[in-house]
Formats: structure tokens, C-alpha cells, sequence
């Protein structure tokens, strides 16, 4: 795109107003107005995300209303019976949240297809439920999910619940890249959509199902009541949408003793309190370690903005992980853990005591996504489930869970990615951290009744599958150089020969650009020692196979000794990441090992 042409374009057009003309007006940098408006923002099949403000490539009225006509424009061509299903749309609490989401609504009533909307905001994972449970074509939720306060965002859900895939995906992006402009938005009043019956709010009684759907998830409910005076919860919402669901279902379930970090109870997208929205990082934590210090808490637990995430603290007053690096503070008995390590357990537990139960179904499946800790799939062997693996993405489990009731095939049981996302039962079709509070208060309680931690609880995971662990690391590339280098990067790995990785070889590559992964392992058994490295030998060939999932911009190697390493950008970030895993013998082995791969990975692109 020529950026001035567009900038000038902005000044002087009557499809933008007054305030957005001003905003540009003043802005003085070149490199800024070339950053807004060097290209359109995004819209993928896992939405449209960035950072608010006036221009192309940013967040704002204009931008989300254009995709929003495209979306309208499919649904048009779907049918009649499509547009009075209608579209339900959710907000989270970040700035501009609530108008984003009004403007969404009155561009699909100016075509004429129904809307439901939220009164306040609700999680994302309940946007996806509502979906199925108002019988729309269609739900839009308005979050930047974990994102810095700058950022806001856009995702589309199609009639089973789940983020838009194929041949959905496509056939949306399409008719959104065939919006010739911005004078093509249609709108309409709020008054004249009231009027005509288009916009209307949702009903109460969603939420009410879907806080007794999550309160169904429990395996053992009855054993709540027995610890509840024992057994002691810290929770912060993070100034998002899971302060109301997590607290009321938390009652329900008979839970006493839940304290709440009430500065981050409130609804504020500029998220005053933390440096990042995120669960995933310690400093998120700060203010609930305090609490949980107080009141003497037996685990501490935050959401995203959204509420499609959850991150833990948990306290271990065994000492088993002592001088591990789990950011363990003498001062307090807490530790942290990663996704993986909470996805895992949630796992174990769900199959070992439905087992128990005798609620496990024969054809049960796990799924999990290719970043994501390779334990579940041991533990899906243990207990004779099936074990499926999908790309990164929620999306792609909700989509395999539709797969699963259209084909009589199998069962969805449980679904984790290793970015702090996971679903117990199939009642929605996102990552619920609403629902993953339920799952892990109840181990807890599980735990607590036999005087154990829910470090013992991880700790016997361990025992009985080995030292599974994982580690991440992540480049921040902003703007056209920015994405130039991570261009490179991925052609970097792409291209080159690479044998080995932080001393372990790598057996096997995965590229899910080509779909094909490349076998490093000779086929000839008398070949030589080198040949079984690298596949090259005199009489060695390398064995390729079609991995038969969507195209990505993916780098997997599979290395000995059940490790790995992947190269992946962000599909929302400005963001390069790189991907770990392990199975050693000890933690500390396994802590070591990943920190030498990061180490490598940092030299190499040093």
C-alpha cells in the first residue's frame, strides 16, 4: 500500500469523522503514519487483533465495521434462514470494547440479520456457548484476549460454537477482501434496529445454563462440601470478565473460603494493576501472592481479560520442589506452574477418576496442539483414549470435537494447548478458564481431603509418566522490519540442515508450511552411524510423509529422547516463538535441559 496515499485519503474522505481526522492531524512521526497505514490490519482465520487507534492497520470503527460487512455479506449470500438465526456478540472489559460491539451489531442489522448482545461483558468461551444455545449462524466476541491495554480484537464463531474454519474461514476472508471500501459499511440507528426487531440483548437465562453446564463438569462434587472449611482459594480476574462467572460458580460448588483480589475486580482495559493482562507472567501474580500470603491460600489463580485462560500458583509445603526454578520465594511456599504442567494434571485426573467412575468413555479423545507437552498423549495411551493432534489454535479442537458428532466417531473428554487454554466436556467449543477453575478447585479439594497439595498431585503425574516439561521463548519484532526478520528467521530454520539441537540429533523434521514431515532416521538397517543421523548415507534414504493438516507457518524437530523444539510466529503478535519439551528422569534434569535448548536457540539467532 502506498501509506500516504491512504493517510491523505483518511484527511479527507467523509466515510471517516472529525475525531479520527484529528487524531491523524497531529501526528508528527513519519515512521508512526507509515506503521498505521502501511497495510490492513489482519483479518485471518483467527480473526483480527491490534492496536487501537486511527488508521488501516489499526483497531477501530472503521476497520471492524469493513469486516464486518464482508461477514454480513456471507451470511446474506448463505440464505434468509441464516439472518434471522442471527449473530450473538460479546465484549471483554478493554477500551473501546462496548462501542466496538455496538458498531458490529448495527452494521448487521443494516443488512438485515439479527442481532443478540450481551448487557455488560461476558467471557469468551460463554460467547461461544451462547451460539449454539440461541441456535445462531454466527457469534462475534470484541477481546484482544491477553494483549497489552493498547490492543483490541475481533473473533468470529460459525453455528457449532467454534472460531471460523474451513471452508467457512475461507469463504468469510474472501468476501471481507471484497469489501471495495469503507463507503460500502452499511449502518443503521440503534433506535430503527430496536424498532425493527434486529437488535436484541441476550437472554438471562444463557447465563444460568451456562454456570449449571460448568458445575456439570465436576467429577466429584460431593467431596466440596466435606474440605470447604479447609481449603482456602485466591482468584483474581485480572479487570476482566471472569470475575462474575468464577465467583458465582466457586459458591455453587460450596467453596467457603475464596478470597479475591478486589483492586482487580474491576472492569478497567487499562488494566491499572499489572503490567500485562497475562497469566502467563509472574508479574500478573503480584497482588494475589500478597493475598494468598495473608490468608494462608492453598492456590492462587488468575484469568485473562477474556477469561479463556487460566494461570496458577500453588502452594508446596513439602519442599519437593525446592531450589527448582519455579520462582519460589523463601519468604513463601508457592510455586508456579506453566500451562503444560496444569493441562497435564487436569488430564490425569479427568481420566483416571471418570475411570473410576465408570463415566470414561470406550472411544474417548484428547486433544492437544503441536506446541503444546507431549505428556497427554501418554497419558491418552494409559487410558486407551484416542489421541488426536491439531494445529495451534483452539479453533482446531473445536473443530475436531464437530468432526467427532457428525462422523459417530469418538468423544471428546478433554482438550489443552500449552498457552494456558483448556476444556473439560464439549458444552462449549473454546478454551474456558470459567470452566478450568471448576476441574482444578476440585482436585484440590481431592487432594486436600487425603493432606496433600496439588504439588503432590503434580509430583505423582510425574512419578508415573516421567519428568515431562516444557519451556518457551519469544522475540518481539515490531512494524516492516519487524516482520522481515521473522520472515527470515522461518527461512533460516526452513532451509537449513540442522542435525542436531542443544546436543540432543534431531530424528525427524516437521514442516507445516509443505505439510510433509522428513524423516531423519535411515531406512537402511545396516547403515551407517551417520546415515542414521542425518538420513544421507551411502544407502540411506529419508522417509517423507504427508502430515494431512492445514497449511502453517511451522518448524518441529523431533529429537532423541522424546524432546522437541518448533519455531512458530504469532498470528497476533508482532512475535517470533520458540517451543520446548522434555522427558527426563528428575526435574532439575529436565529444568536443565530446556534452559540449554533456549540458550541455543538465543546464540543461533545472536
Amino acid at each position: 500500500m502506498d501509506y500516504r496515499k491512504e493517510y491523505e485519503f483518511w484527511l479527507q474522505s467523509d466515510c471517516f469523522n472529525e475525531e479520527t481526522k484529528t487524531e491523524l492531524r497531529v501526528i508528527t512521526d513519519e515512521k508512526e503514519i507509515e506503521d498505521r497505514f502501511y497495510k490492513n490490519l489482519k483479518f485471518g482465520t483467527g480473526g483480527m487483533r491490534g492496536i487501537i487507534g486511527a488508521g488501516t492497520n489499526r483497531m477501530n470503527i472503521y476497520t471492524i465495521t469493513k469486516v464486518t460487512q464482508g461477514l454480513a455479506n456471507y451470511i446474506l449470500e448463505v440464505g434468509s434462514k441464516a439472518c434471522e438465526m442471527g449473530v450473538v456478540i460479546a465484549h471483554d472489559s478493554r477500551i473501546m470494547s462496548p462501542e466496538f460491539c455496538e458498531a458490529t451489531a448495527l452494521c448487521l442489522n443494516a443488512n438485515g440479520i439479527k442481532t443478540y448482545v450481551f448487557d455488560s461483558l461476558r467471557p469468551t468461551p460463554e460467547l461461544s456457548f451462547a451460539v449454539r444455545e440461541l441456535g445462531c449462524i454466527a457469534g462475534i466476541v470484541i477481546t484482544a484476549s491477553h494483549n497489552p491495554p493498547e490492543y483490541n480484537g475481533y473473533k468470529v464463531y460459525w453455528e457449532d460454537g467454534s472460531q471460523i474454519v474451513a471452508p467457512h474461514d475461507k469463504n468469510i476472508l474472501a468476501h471481507v477482501a471484497a469489501v471495495p471500501g469503507f463507503d460500502a459499511v452499511r449502518t443503521i440507528s440503534k433506535e430503527k434496529a430496536v424498532a425493527d426487531g434486529l437488535f436484541n440483548m441476550v437472554p438471562a437465562s444463557v447465563d444460568e445454563h451456562y454456570y449449571e453446564e460448568l458445575i456439570k463438569q465436576t467429577i466429584h462434587g460431593e467431596i466440596i462440601p466435606e474440605v470447604a472449611d479447609d481449603i482456602t482459594i485466591v482468584y483474581t480476574p485480572l479487570h476482566g470478565t471472569g470475575n462474575v462467572p468464577v465467583r458465582e460458580v466457586l459458591k455453587r460448588l460450596g467453596f467457603k473460603k475464596v478470597y479475591v483480589v478486589e483492586p482487580q475486580t474491576v472492569p478497567d482495559g487499562n488494566f491499572p494493576t499489572v503490567k500485562y493482562p497475562n497469566p502467563e507472567e509472574p508479574s500478573a501474580f503480584a497482588m494475589g501472592i500478597e493475598l494468598a500470603k495473608q490468608v494462608d491460600a492453598d492456590v492462587i489463580m488468575a484469568t485473562d481479560p477474556d477469561a479463556d485462560r487460566l494461570g496458577i500458583y500453588v502452594k508446596d509445603t513439602t519442599g519437593v520442589w525446592k531450589d527448582t526454578s519455579f520462582g519460589q520465594d523463601p519468604a513463601y511456599p508457592y510455586v508456579r506452574f506453566n500451562a503444560n504442567m496444569t493441562g497435564s494434571l487436569m488430564a490425569e485426573y479427568v481420566c483416571r477418576e471418570k475411570l473410576a467412575m465408570g463415566t470414561l468413555p470406550a472411544n474417548g479423545a484428547i486433544c492437544n496442539t503441536i506446541v503444546s507437552s507431549t505428556l497427554p498423549e501418554a497419558i491418552a495411551a494409559e487410558y486407551n483414549l484416542k489421541y488426536i493432534e491439531t494445529l495451534t489454535g483452539f479453533k482446531y479442537i473445536g473443530e475436531q470435537i464437530k468432526l467427532f458428532e457428525e462422523n459417530h466417531t469418538y468423544k471428546f473428554v478433554y482438550g489443552m494447548e500449552e498457552s494456558f487454554g483448556c476444556l473439560v466436556g464439549d458444552y462449549t467449543r473454546d478454551k474456558d478458564a470459567c470452566g478450568a477453575v471448576v476441574i482444578l478447585c476440585e482436585i484440590a479439594a481431592f487432594y486436600k481431603k487425603q493432606n496433600k497439595t496439588l504439588c503432590d498431585a503434580m509430583e505423582e503425574v510425574y512419578k508415573k509418566y516421567g519428568y515431562y516439561f516444557e519451556g518457551a521463548y519469544g522475540m518481539t519484532l515490531k512494524g516492516v522490519d519487524g516482520a522481515a526478520q521473522i520472515k527470515a528467521i522461518m527461512t533460516q530454520f526452513r532451509t537449513s540442515d540442522m542435525k542436531e539441537f542443544a546436543g540432543l540429533k534431531v530424528e525427524a523434521v516437521r514442516d507445516y508450511e509443505s505439510g510433509i514431515r522428513t524423516s531423519l532416521i535411515s531406512t537402511e538397517p545396516d547403515a551407517s552411524e551417520d546415515a542414521s543421523c542425518s538420513g544421507t548415507g551411502q544407502s540411506g534414504t529419508q522417509a517423507q510423509t504427508n502430515m494431512g493438516l492445514p497449511k502453517s507457518n511451522v518448524m518441529y524437530y523431533e529429537l532423541e529422547n522424546h524432546a522437541w523444539f518448533a519455531a512458530r510466529p504469532s498470528g497476533n503478535e508482532p512475535k517470533i516463538k520458540f517451543y520446548f519439551g522434555v522427558n527426563e528422569d528428575s526435574l532439575h534434569a529436565a529444568q536443565d535441559r530446556i534452559a540449554e535448548m533456549q540458550d541455543t536457540v538465543k546464540d543461533m539467532l545472536a
